[in-house]
């Protein structure tokens, strides 16, 4: 079994208002020194397969076709194996 974890965000040629709300806040209320907001998702899978590489391909393929819009957002993940418990 392998856990993934996935963290999808805004491209960065794409406006993220919420960020832009967040990174004001921020100012206003003292925090002037944090210069970068970035609001995401955040997934976890857990899934069989053959293999790692096995894994990565499925995780890949379900980012590209379903959690991320390849048009606005890009993707990253890690995928580790479980320990089996005894």
């Amino acid at each position: 079994m392998y856990k993934a974890r996935i963290f999808v965000n805004y491209k960065p040629s794409v406006l993220d208002p919420k960020a832009q709300v967040i990174q004001n806040t921020l100012t206003r209320l003292g925090d002037d020194n944090v210069s970068h907001v970035l609001v995401g998702k955040y997934f976890e899978l857990t899934l069989t397969a053959a293999s790692q590489a096995a894994a990565e391909t499925q995780v890949a393929r379900i980012c590209d076709e379903m959690l991320a819009n390849v048009n606005t957002e890009t993707f990253k993940f890690t995928v580790e194996e479980m320990a089996v418990a005894q």
